[in-house]
């Protein structure tokens, strides 16, 4: 199992739309997790038009913790998203839980680490680095955590500093190589060469500006003609075998066997 969270230094990037469809173009049985300490679930709000309630979640998980019953409520707290081999982990549902997550984020980690016996792996929502309640032990305890950015100068320039702070913290830890960016509009006007050298981070992966694309994660919307064969799509694909590809080296290089991992 591999755990993979995207994160964002500031304004919408697109995180939240970019985990979804990461997860529904995952090439095994996944569990998306929305840990962005905003709250309000954007998934339930937008993929699902808010025809679904916003029941359990993460405040069940923190609940669970308090009693010692983590690793058995998860599956409870988890939804399936029709039409895919994706389960969902909703999120808090207002800013003012935030806080009771904080004791919670260790714990998770491990807890979903152990769901390797599953055959999932977990892509997980952290939202905006810096809020209250951020998801810290996830994202520096996962096998790739993805920058989330677009290529223009302002969300460069917005992203850089966080950037320089990750990195400091990856390479203390001395996992520099789980840390990457998911670049949103690859040459829109910078392209990934001179994104990486701006934030001395690697670029994973790139995914097109497809704003009807997009639209199909973000708002549930009818998917356009040829979505399937879609830019957008296409690169999500690619995107998730970059990941693979990176995790895969990653686990070499510390002699680590990903039996469930290598199973594409």
């Amino acid at each position: 199992m591999a755990l993979i969270v995207l994160t964002s230094a500031s304004g919408s990037p697109g995180v939240t739309t970019s985990t979804l469809g990461l997860a529904l173009s995952w090439p095994r049985p996944s569990l998306l997790v929305e840990a962005d300490p905003t709250g309000g679930s954007g998934i339930l709000a937008g993929y699902f038009h808010g025809d679904v309630a916003h029941i359990g979640g993460l405040i069940d998980l923190a609940l669970a913790h308090r009693e010692g019953t983590l690793a058995e409520a998860i599956g409870r707290a988890t939804m399936a998203i029709p039409d895919s081999v994706v389960q969902l982990l909703p999120g808090i549902r207002s800013h003012s839980q935030s806080a009771s997550l904080i004791p919670l984020w260790e714990p998770l980690s491990a807890a979903l680490r152990a769901l390797e016996r599953n055959g999932q792996d977990v892509i997980v929502d952290a939202g905006r680095l810096g809020l209250a309640g951020c998801p810290e032990p996830l994202i520096y305890g996962a096998d790739l955590t993805l920058l989330v950015t677009r290529s223009t100068l302002p969300a460069l320039s917005g992203a850089r500093s966080w950037a320089e702070t990750l990195r400091g913290e990856f390479e203390r830890t001395g996992a520099s190589s789980s840390l990457g960016v998911l670049l949103v509009g690859d040459g829109e006007p910078y392209g990934a060469r001179e994104v990486s050298k701006v934030l001395q981070i690697p670029v994973t992966a790139s995914l097109a500006l497809d704003e009807d694309g997009a639209a199909v994660f973000s708002r549930g919307a009818n998917p356009p003609r040829r979505f399937e064969s879609s830019q957008l799509l296409r690169e999500l694909r690619a995107a998730a075998s970059a990941i693979q590809f990176v995790v895969n080296a990653n686990r070499a290089s510390l002699g680590v066997t990903p039996d469930v991992w290598s199973q594409t």
